[in-house]
């Protein structure tokens, strides 16, 4: 076993448990930027890594009746189509065969959004929060289908990139569901949601040829028991000074990723 690629694996798949996301927002630059792993390699791998570790979380989550199953089937309508549709793309145009500029380049502009969304998270959810009690039938009866088009969206780029499906995933749902979803719920829905979404994306890439097996194997050896952690302890973090770090770092890690 790589022990540095487990650890790697603990701090994420602890990061995950705890706020919902971070999890390809973080691990896919680690693996290209400090291990020297190929960019489709990578994206593939961590689609894979990221479904099973998240599992785990959601049967935590579950078990204290933070998952809202509704939200995670409206989100689910959007961004499995929106996934297949992605990965039959990709093999038709081979653009899973380019090498670095492509996908690193995608993942650059996918990171820099998902900071921006979550420095911007308190924001949306005050806006969100605003609509709701202004105009509630309105806001109610556009619900349904603004969420299956937020899926669509996640699944596109979740496919390309392995970036979205749990920092901007929490974004749009706090602006969506202002007062549905507490804290709590955010991260367990969210995480209910990006399951069958990474299972697909990463299934697809499996089928490219883009998944390291052994890689994938020393990831979940860490963030396994890190996910269970992190979930156990969700309730009781600082969420705001999380997120804000998180961002910041994505942010950093973007501008890296962008000058390659």
């Amino acid at each position: 076993m790589d022990w540095s690629t487990g650890v790697a694996g603990l701090l994420v798949g602890t990061i995950v448990g705890i706020t919902g996301v971070g999890g390809g927002a973080l691990m896919t630059p680690i693996l290209v930027l400090l291990f020297g792993i190929s960019p489709q390699t990578a994206v593939g791998t961590d689609l894979l890594y990221a479904s099973i570790t998240k599992m785990f979380g959601t049967v935590v989550h579950h078990n204290h009746g933070t998952v809202d199953w509704g939200v995670v089937k409206r989100l689910a309508l959007g961004s499995l189509p929106a996934a297949a549709l992605t990965l039959v793309w990709m093999n038709l145009t081979q653009t899973h065969q380019i090498k670095s500029g492509f996908i690193i380049t995608a993942v650059g502009i996918a990171l820099m959004i998902t900071a921006l969304g979550m420095l911007g998270k308190d924001w949306l959810h005050a806006m969100g929060r605003k609509l709701r009690v202004g105009d509630v039938e309105k806001f109610k009866s556009a619900q349904p289908a603004l969420t299956v088009l937020a899926g669509a969206v996640l699944g596109v780029l979740v496919t390309l990139t392995s970036i979205g499906a749990g920092a901007l995933g929490t974004v749009m749902l706090v602006y969506l569901y202002p007062l549905r979803l507490n804290a709590s719920k955010l991260v367990g829905t969210d995480l209910a949601h990006a399951i069958p979404l990474a299972l697909i994306a990463g299934l697809g890439h499996l089928s490219l040829g883009n998944v390291n097996y052994t890689l994938l194997l020393n990831l979940l050896a860490g963030s396994i028991p890190g996910i269970l952690l992190g979930s156990v302890i969700s309730t009781r973090a600082p969420m705001t000074l999380i997120r804000y770090a998180i961002a910041l770092v994505l942010g950093a890690v973007s501008i890296k990723m962008l000058s390659l």
